[in-house]
């Protein structure tokens, strides 16, 4: 489709983007080292047929207007200017470059040495020129007038205390359902099946692996494999092409509707630490033609770049127009596009100036002050590969952070590691030694036992060795410490102690889950018992491999961490924005935190430090300070125990009695029994009551 249009005029400089109105489109870029921004026009062949110079330049910011556009013209760029990667400059206008502000794209780069700025081969490298036209390799960019599809509908508006995150892959979660209609999209995402699945499992929020346009490594499709999670990403403001049904970016605003409309959140993976371009012998897409030098991170070399992401570059969070592209996108996908959160990978990127990582710095600064993000669900990865990138608890409210130490401590423990009591009890109370200061929330500890990097819970319990061959990497790929355990058969078994000795420890690991202080984070399928044949990095596995496997019927597993969810649910105490505090850490107000021997005295340092035990009876009351605080009125005493069977002396109580509401060790985990016998490898959940 292509349009007649009137001469271009000067236009304005803002928004950035190709912006229809009702008399044509407006077309604004920004590049500060350009000598000529050229916008190239083409029909819905693909083919080029207008190439118009934009007439006018405000700073850094080039723009014009073509009367009688309309909504529908692909289009493209192509800059004049130095090409000189010795000084961070590589302007090549035999390239064609995608608007960093496209709505929608028309599909997605083809592998060609067209694409490289450079002549591939050459013994000059990336210092040589390529004359190649890259445009019939590259995909397009659409005019559109996204508007409100997705209804403006209410949100669910889950405050972080009630919330359960559940991390799916659009693909993923419905290539392997042949009762859900158009699997593998976004309107399959939110098809009947899907939401039904979700509310009766109990999740309030689901985390999309990245929908932002996105790159197939070179390397990867030379393999027959493609990048299936989707983490190399350019086209902050496009959904990606592979998840729609047709060419509408409305469909993706439908799924966020038919999401609210059921009461879950939306929230987004998203990838602002490096763009697809990759390393400086990287293709030339957009960001590297359009200003090299502005748009990235360059080393002390100017030729190479920064890269503290392990992609290859680093965007530079220090340029005002890096950290206005990215809150102009975050901004897009919630008022427009309709989500509730974000999820920042890599995210100690986005805080790195020259002096390092920065808590209060340039990006975090933008978004404290902004008053669409301020207020919707922000999470971070709390780390990079670069120098002191691992910065766990070292974020500013309202940030919640993925915190790994909760993955590692749980599976060790569960394991039977020696001396882990102490860690799995610090994990328990929302892991305050990392994110009790400066006001936060005790939410502000997103616990998960798997995420999509890694092993699913079943694989965790069936492996005790990565199996990623299928990679194509030699099985050099991937975590090798996974503080994982096959419990006597590596993979699949038919032993039915095995099988049972198998499903328990899942048991337990969830409800040390779902027990703890913290925002819970469930990995989609692992309340399926998903395995991925032990394959631990499946980011290249678009396959049965990468994809939940869904069971026929109902599954038993199912029906425990629903119990386990609805448990919380069930239990403010479980859900609490104050941290507990243990007589050791109080400072102000009464103990709200004991932690107890077996026989109900209370734990010393020579427990503590006993790398044989293997018991954990926490007594939980509601925060000391928080307005439903009681002395004893609703306490927990939860007990996890990896060893053997033992009887338990619980606290004396004036008023009411201890009565057990969830065991592990039981067929309904949520059966209310007598007694305070505790079998092997359980977790207990008594409560307090004062009326039965």
């Amino acid at each position: 489709m292509s349009f007649s249009h009137g001469a271009i005029q000067p236009g304005r400089p803002a928004p950035l983007g190709a912006t229809p109105d009702e008399g044509g489109v407006n077309f604004a870029i920004f590049s500060r080292h350009a000598s000529r921004v050229v916008l190239c026009l083409f029909d819905d062949t693909g083919e080029e047929i207008e190439n118009i110079a934009l007439p006018e330049r405000e700073g850094h910011i080039w723009h014009g207007y073509l009367p009688g556009l309309l909504p529908g013209q692909q289009y493209g760029f192509r800059l004049d200017g130095p090409y000189a990667p010795t000084q961070g400059h590589r302007f090549n206008p035999h390239k064609l470059l995608i608007d960093p502000y496209a709505k929608r794209l028309t599909g997605h780069p083809i592998w060609n040495d067209a694409l490289y700025g450079y002549r591939p081969g050459h013994a000059d490298k990336d210092r040589s020129f390529s004359k190649l036209d890259s445009a019939p390799y590259m995909p397009r960019c659409v005019v559109v007038d996204p508007g409100f599809e997705w209804g403006g509908s209410a949100r669910p508006a889950t405050p972080m205390e009630d919330t359960v995150i559940y991390e799916a892959h659009v693909k993923g979660l419905t290539a392997g359902r042949g009762d859900v209609p158009n699997a593998g999209t976004y309107l399959a995402m939110a098809s009947d099946p899907i939401l039904d699945h979700l509310n009766r499992l109990g999740v309030t929020a689901i985390e999309l692996l990245p929908v932002h346009a996105f790159l197939n490594d070179r390397f990867l499709v030379d393999r027959g494999l493609s990048n299936y999670w989707g983490y190399m990403t350019y086209g902050f403001f496009a959904p990606d092409a592979r998840y729609m049904g047709g060419a509408d970016i409305a469909e993706f605003q439908q799924m966020v509707r038919r999401f609210h409309e059921a009461g879950i959140e939306v929230i987004l993976d998203v990838v602002y630490n490096h763009t697809a371009e990759g390393s400086h012998l990287g293709p030339t897409l957009m960001f590297r033609g359009l200003d090299n030098a502005s748009y990235y991170r360059l080393a002390d070399d100017p030729r190479y770049y920064i890269d503290d992401s392990g992609c290859g570059n680093s965007l530079d969070f220090e340029n005002p127009f890096v950290i206005r592209l990215v809150m102009d996108s975050l901004r897009y996908w919630v008022e427009v596009m309709g989500v509730d959160g974000f999820r920042f990978d890599l995210c100690s990127s986005l805080g790195r100036t020259r002096h390092g990582f920065e808590r209060d710095g340039p990006f975090f600064r933008a978004i404290g002050q902004d008053p669409v993000l301020n207020r919707v669900k922000l999470i971070a990865e709390p780390w990079d590969i670069g120098p002191g990138g691992y910065q766990l608890g070292a974020y500013p409210a309202p940030f919640a952070e993925w915190n790994d130490k909760f993955r590692d401590d749980a599976r060790a423990f569960w394991r039977g590691d020696a001396g882990k009591v102490a860690a799995i009890a610090a994990r328990l109370a929302g892991s305050a030694e990392f994110f009790d200061h400066d006001g936060r929330a005790a939410t502000s500890s997103l616990n998960f036992l798997t995420a999509h990097d890694g092993f699913t819970l079943h694989d965790t319990v069936s492996y005790a060795a990565k199996h990623n061959a299928a990679n194509g990497e030699a099985n050099n790929d991937g975590h090798s410490n996974n503080y994982s355990d096959n419990l006597g058969v590596e993979g699949p078994s038919d032993d039915p102690e095995i099988v049972a000795s198998r499903t328990r420890r899942k048991r337990n690991m969830i409800a040390t889950l779902m027990l703890s202080q913290g925002t819970p984070m469930l990995l989609a399928g692992d309340e399926l018992s998903n395995s991925q044949a032990g394959n631990n990095n499946a980011y290249c596995q678009d396959n049965e491999i990468g994809w939940v496997n869904w069971p026929d019927g109902d599954d038993p597993f199912f029906t425990f961490v629903e119990q386990a969810i609805s448990f919380r649910r069930m239990h403010p105490l479980l859900r609490q924005k104050r941290f507990l505090h243990s007589r050791k850490r109080v400072v102000d107000g009464e103990p709200d935190l004991f932690w107890r021997r077996a026989d109900g005295t209370a734990m010393q340092q020579t427990d503590w430090d006993n790398p044989d035990l293997g018991i954990l009876v926490a007594e939980m009351r509601m925060a000391s300070g928080s307005p439903e605080y009681v002395q004893r009125e609703g306490a927990l005493l939860v007990v996890l125990n990896r060893g053997p069977a033992t009887d338990i002396t619980p606290p004396p109580v004036a008023q009411g009695q201890w009565v057990r509401r969830f065991d592990t060790s039981q067929v309904d985990a949520i059966a209310v029994t007598a007694g305070f016998h505790v079998a092997d490898n359980a977790v207990v959940v008594f409560s307090h009551e004062t009326e039965t």
